[in-house]
């Protein structure tokens, strides 16, 4: 069973978080967005209150299991789709393998995935380890932190810990980083063939401005956007700036689709 979020109503946004996150990292959205959209959020398989899988799950895994979200809430119509982080690579996948699903797609602070090279992979891999060796709340308190600005107030932080240490653990947690590490989506960018709009923290140092823009400038026609004095947690951080443009995009690109021709 997939753990889902539903709340509010308008044109659906499927949001998936980060590799250290759960549904709970977007209730600035749900709180701000909900007048305007239908949010649905999830915890990943093997993450917060969903079942761990009964496999190892690797990044085709969880794209399916995101269309499966999708189908279960939306029929044939399809979402919008956000991702941040990890999330942002599986909604890559996503648009890459259902692309009939995804209305538009929006990527948070994410990145082509950590298998550029052998060190990135290698040190995506050694966090289930990490994590064994130290539980979640260790976990949790020593990386969360490094996802806010040094200016984010001191609630932010605990709020992000928080939610860390409640959401992450064996094994999901080991195989969502190995999809990681095994994914390099760089080749595949071009084929994308949706609106995309790449958002990331201007203060972000975990996934940074550079790798956001290998996204905006390989995807066909994406917008990029800096929010500025967010780090690599833009959503939380800056949730008044990352709610506006993920409201206007999505308004936006509903309009743009009722006025285009369907194809004979």
């Amino acid at each position: 069973m997939i753990h889902v979020a539903d709340y509010g109503t308008g044109p659906v946004v499927l949001m998936l978080h980060g590799i250290g996150g759960s549904c709970d990292s977007f209730s600035p959205q749900f709180s701000g967005l909900g007048d305007s959209l239908r949010i649905l959020a999830w915890d990943a398989p093997g993450y917060g209150h969903s079942d761990d899988p009964d496999r190892p799950f690797d990044l085709d895994d969880y794209a399916d299991a995101a269309a499966d979200v999708i189908r279960a809430h939306c029929g044939d119509d399809g979402a919008h789709v956000l991702g941040m982080s990890w999330g942002g690579v599986v909604a890559t996948r996503l648009a890459l393998r259902h692309p009939g699903l995804v209305r538009s797609l929006i990527l948070g602070d994410s990145t082509v995935g950590s298998g550029t090279d052998a060190d990135t992979a290698s040190a995506m891999r050694s966090r289930a380890a990490d994590l064994a060796a130290n539980g979640p709340a260790d976990f949790a308190a020593r990386r969360a932190p490094r996802l806010l600005s040094p200016e984010a107030p001191a609630d932010l932080v605990d709020r992000a810990t928080d939610i860390m240490a409640g959401s992450v653990r064996l094994p999901g947690y080991g195989h969502a980083a190995e999809s990681m590490a095994a994914t390099d989506h760089t080749g595949d960018l071009a084929h994308i063939d949706v609106p995309t709009l790449v958002l990331c923290g201007d203060a972000d140092t975990v996934t940074g401005v550079p790798a956001s823009q290998v996204l905006a400038g390989g995807i066909p026609g994406a917008v990029f956007v800096t929010l500025r004095g967010a780090g690599h947690l833009a959503n939380q951080e800056r949730p008044d700036a990352f709610n506006a443009w993920t409201e206007s995009f999505v308004h936006i690109t509903e309009r743009l689709r009722e006025h285009t021709p369907a194809h004979v």
